[in-house]
């Protein structure tokens, strides 16, 4: 029962290092959620969860290590994501202080589509899939406590794991835009430079993203 509990534990704990890290997906989620509210930021959330599912089948059937063994592959990918990273900067910079009307269900959808494309197009969840995504999948059992009294083990590549691994992100994608929404009814100004900054973001990211593919196909 202990090791199920750790290995639940641990499943969490890298669900979050893959969602909850400050960069591009995090930067949407917060812009649907400050402008167009929870829903929004949850749908986002939940688009580049879409991604990370489509990864972890990827990487079940060996697709995904394709990537890591083929350099232009990489950059026509990691090249695509930056111009989407750079588009989506300007619709963000552009939208920070629009009023909304749109139907929710479309704005929702919306936002899943955009957070989806960018998340299947960055090369950084597709690298995390080759290293930590790894340890997840491949079946073993090691001790926490290795070199020290006593043992505490964590069972990897089992349901437990991988469900717990899902449900770290789905706790990040529903907090995340509730702790925004929440700040966002005490500071008015605050949509807005949320928005502003996840513009930045984006456009930094995009840059790079684009300065990088460019390096490798040329």
């Amino acid at each position: 029962m202990l090791e199920v509990l750790v290995s639940a534990v641990t499943g969490v704990v890298l669900g979050l290092s893959l969602a909850a890290p400050p960069g591009p997906m995090n930067a949407v989620i917060a812009e649907e959620s400050v402008l167009r509210g929870w829903r929004s930021g949850f749908f986002a959330g939940l688009g580049a969860m879409t991604a990370d599912a489509c990864f972890f089948v990827l990487a079940l059937a060996g697709v995904a290590a394709v990537v890591r063994e083929a350099p232009l592959v990489r950059g026509l990918m990691v090249g695509v994501g930056g111009l989407l990273m750079l588009y989506f900067a300007y619709g963000a910079a552009k939208d920070a202080t629009a009023t909304f009307t749109a139907d929710a269900v479309e704005e929702d959808a919306k936002g899943f589509r955009k957070a989806f494309a960018l998340a299947i197009t960055n090369p950084y969840q597709i690298i995390w899939w080759l290293t930590a995504g790894v340890g997840l999948l491949d079946l073993g059992r090691f001790d926490v406590l290795s070199g020290l009294p006593g043992e505490l083990a964590v069972t990897t590549g089992g349901p437990v794991i991988v469900a717990s691994f899902f449900a770290g992100i789905a706790l990040w994608i529903t907090g995340f835009p509730v702790a925004l929404v929440a700040a966002g009814k005490r500071v008015d100004s605050f949509a807005p430079a949320v928005a502003y900054l996840s513009a930045g973001v984006l456009a930094l990211a995009g840059v790079m993203f684009v300065y990088d593919a460019a390096t490798t196909l040329l």
